[in-house]
């Protein structure tokens, strides 16, 4: 296998790469933090794929491979949709669908002390961030962003929750917002909560918009930008129809 320069990172990035295959040469970069996401591991001065898929890059200097699969490998600073399976004292046991249950201390919350820790039922759904994630260890996560703001994390109520793969996640959350949710935000009114390990929450004022959010959601992983955008009229004619 061939190294490739920094240099030459711009031009594998958005296109399929295999393990082994070489996407930074360190020793040609100076002064430069870069930080690795999935699907990518060092060995010395060379940043290798560990995975099939794409590789991506984010500003301003993240990379990481996308790849479709039901099994989500944990890294820092994922946001995901984690189920409550057990209470402690110190923390709390979620199943993130990663390999192993992750941690969320008690005290990981905005403004968090011993006099307000939180109290959840089993299976309750928080949307979380992932603090930590080291090999062979249980993944930490936290209720906050990294300045310790809620921003939008903890417990999410009523709803409906449902799996998909990571591939779909990443596009739920891709920028410029993808077809299906630009299209479904047009006529409906809805919430949603996209986990990128696989995990999507779905929230609005009657069943029938949350089944028809739910099901254009899912039917949108194969599908083109037109073919969303045709899919989720045709899902709209139907529920007008019926109503």
């Amino acid at each position: 296998m061939v190294e490739k320069s920094s240099s030459s990172s711009s031009i594998l990035v958005d296109q399929p790469v295999v393990p082994g295959d070489v996407v930074l040469d360190l020793s040609n970069m100076t002064n430069e933090t870069i930080k690795l996401g999935g699907g990518l591991r060092q060995d010395h001065d060379a940043i290798s794929v560990a995975k099939v898929g794409k590789l991506r890059f984010s500003k301003p200097n993240k990379y990481w491979v996308e790849s479709s699969q039901k099994r989500y490998v944990p890294c820092a600073e994922d946001c995901v949709l984690g189920i409550v399976v057990d209470s402690r004292s110190d923390n709390f046991l979620v199943d993130i669908k990663g390999p192993s249950l992750a941690f969320l201390p008690v005290l990981a919350f905005e403004g968090g002390t011993r006099r307000n820790i939180p109290k959840f039922e089993m299976g309750a759904l928080l949307y979380v961030r992932v603090v930590k994630a080291n090999p062979g260890m249980n993944p930490e996560l936290a209720c906050t962003d990294a300045s310790g703001k809620a921003a939008g994390f903890g417990h999410l109520k009523d709803g409906y929750i449902f799996d998909c793969s990571t591939g779909l996640s990443r596009m739920l959350l891709s920028s410029p917002t993808c077809p299906v949710l630009e299209s479904l935000g047009k006529k409906l009114s809805f919430e949603t909560a996209v986990g990128i390990n696989g995990r999507v929450w779905v929230n609005a004022d009657s069943p029938s918009t949350t089944i028809v959010v739910s099901n254009a959601i899912m039917n949108s992983e194969t599908l083109s930008g037109v073919q969303q955008r045709i899919m989720v009229d045709k899902l709209l004619n139907n529920l007008k129809l019926s109503s």
